[in-house]
């Protein structure tokens, strides 16, 4: 059984997809309750629940729903975030780089630690797989996005403790930091019509393209199975070398 938050496009849809076709029920959340209900009807093992990770009391209520209707909650992936690029770190909003921390470092946390109440207490174990980002890992300017870089290092950091902590319940914490992928997140940069954050992109990623969704497949099936079961701590880059250069 899998909670997979921002489920709704990109990464989290695409999450939610490979999960159900290897045999998981999967509870998709976000807010847009619309689109979770398309995902939903795609398949029988997908389930959507709408949820604002921004609200600590819906993320108990998401862990508690899967639980009560499952059984278990085994995998969470939590995928859901934001950016605050670009804007230069001297002239950005305060409460921008508040609402980027809360949705990609604070959510993740609450939910993580509401899941692994859960996995402690029913004595099952599990595996929480935190989405980072390359630039958890490395500096992104000069696209410019001090929280969004904040927030995903934190996260980065975090997997690695909470990892730790956990360990003795046989419950897993690893990350998956991808590069760069087209997505909601990325499509301003990445559109046709912006030449030059294309090229810009394309110059620093050594095999000189962007990502497929389909190549996360595997590092997620890695870290959600017992493919990985001696696996804690980490965070996988798939970035096509951009960390490596």
């Amino acid at each position: 059984v899998s909670i997979v938050t921002g489920a709704s496009s990109g990464f989290g849809a695409r999450f939610v997809e490979v999960l159900a076709a290897h045999g998981s029920t999967v509870v998709a959340a976000a807010r847009r309750l619309d689109r979770l209900e398309e995902l939903a009807g795609s398949r029988d093992r997908i389930h959507a629940f709408q949820c604002d990770v921004q609200d600590d009391d819906q993320l108990q209520a998401l862990v508690d729903w899967t639980a009560e209707n499952f059984g278990s909650v085994d995998v969470v992936v939590n995928n859901a975030g934001v950016s605050d690029g670009p804007a230069k770190a001297e002239l950005e909003d305060p409460a921008e780089f508040r609402r980027v921390m809360n949705v990609n470092l604070n959510a993740c946390f609450v939910l993580a630690a509401a899941a692994a109440r859960q996995m402690i207490g029913s004595g099952t174990g599990g595996s929480i797989i935190n989405i980072s980002s390359v630039h958890g890992l490395v500096a992104s300017a000069p696209n410019n996005q001090a929280a969004y870089v904040a927030s995903k290092g934190a996260l980065v950091n975090l997997t690695r403790e909470l990892a730790i902590q956990w360990a003795r319940h046989n419950i897993r914490v690893n990350a998956i930091a991808p590069g760069y992928f087209a997505t909601e997140l990325t499509e301003g940069l990445l559109d046709e019509s912006n030449e030059s954050g294309r090229a810009w992109v394309l110059k620093n990623t050594p095999m000189r393209r962007t990502g497929e969704l389909s190549e996360l497949d595997g590092p997620l099936m890695l870290l959600a199975s017992g493919a990985g079961s001696y696996i804690t701590g980490q965070t996988l880059a798939v970035d096509g070398g951009w960390t490596a250069r």
